[in-house]
């Protein structure tokens, strides 16, 4: 698979990266806070001897975590040699010493799964097809398990799985998701939702969520709404009147962060991905 050389002798590497978001102030590096983005950029940065800036799939905000995060840094090709051992075990993969080696160099709730040479046109943000989140609740009267508890909402009172699957059907597909997404100046809201839907375990509660792309804190914006239906307060159609709001919503809450979580982000083939990009960084528009 070739490089892409992104100018100046750069090679783009793809990685899958994998985070407890409990402790970070979102994916975004911000300074005097502890980010995702930050602490990959630190720790390749080191690895390579060079500063590099990671970027990624989906920009996911505080507290919320990542078994599927995709993300890409540029290195200089001169840097790369910093990344091999002098000795590799047989058949290691090109980048396995570094996967290794960042498990070294980072904290235990940030983890490198895999890293390859991008294919040309590779953008983790631009190049993605559609981006899968799940949000979980436990409606158990103990709350939720300690092992779970930093990834599972304690939802205190009954929910009627049934009305919220019915709330959800009318938001799938493309509409103008202004009343779920806090405003961000400049950034469109109309997105393709392809999947809203729910799947119960006993206490556990589970939706699935996936769209082409998310606005500033769609996901939680959407499950809080709905559960206003799961609860009683809101009849199943409300949902769907408020894809006529022109801006964020306030008759309900966003669900807390930490039930939520990127577990996969979709690409196109290899020969597809430049024309993806393309197609992405157009504003879009509702005819």
């Amino acid at each position: 698979m070739p490089a892409i050389d992104s100018g100046g002798g750069l090679v783009r590497l793809r990685l899958e990266i994998a985070y407890d978001g409990t402790a970070f102030a979102g994916w975004a590096a911000q300074t005097g806070q502890r980010t995702v983005a930050g602490v990959l950029d630190e720790a390749l940065s080191t690895v390579f001897r060079t500063p590099v800036v990671m970027r990624a799939a989906g920009r996911t905000d505080t507290g919320v975590h990542a078994t599927g995060q995709v993300g890409h840094v540029d290195v200089p090709a001169a840097a790369l040699s910093h990344a091999y051992p002098r000795r590799s075990p047989p058949g290691e993969t090109e980048f396995g010493p570094l996967v290794r080696r960042l498990g070294r160099f980072l904290p235990d709730d940030v983890r490198v799964l895999g890293i390859a040479r991008a294919a040309a046109g590779f953008d983790a943000r631009f190049s993605a097809l559609r981006r899968h989140y799940t949000y979980r609740l436990s409606t158990a009267r103990y709350g939720v398990m300690p092992q779970l508890s930093r990834f599972v909402t304690a939802w205190p009172r009954a929910l009627d799985v049934d009305a919220m699957a019915v709330a959800s059907r009318p938001l799938i597909g493309l509409h103008d998701f202004a009343a779920f997404c806090r405003h961000r100046e400049g950034a469109t809201t109309i997105r393709d939702l392809q999947r809203l839907d729910w799947s119960r375990d006993g206490d556990l509660i589970t939706a699935h969520v996936t769209a082409d792309a998310f606005c500033w804190s769609m996901v939680r914006s959407l499950v809080g709404a709905l559960l206003a239906v799961g609860e009683g307060r809101r009849d199943p159609g409300w949902c769907a009147g408020l894809l006529t709001a022109s801006r964020r919503s306030s008759d309900f809450a966003a669900a807390p962060p930490h039930g939520l979580t990127l577990v996969g982000v979709d690409y196109p083939p290899d020969d597809q991905l430049a024309a993806r990009t393309t197609v992405t960084r157009e504003l879009r528009v509702i005819d």
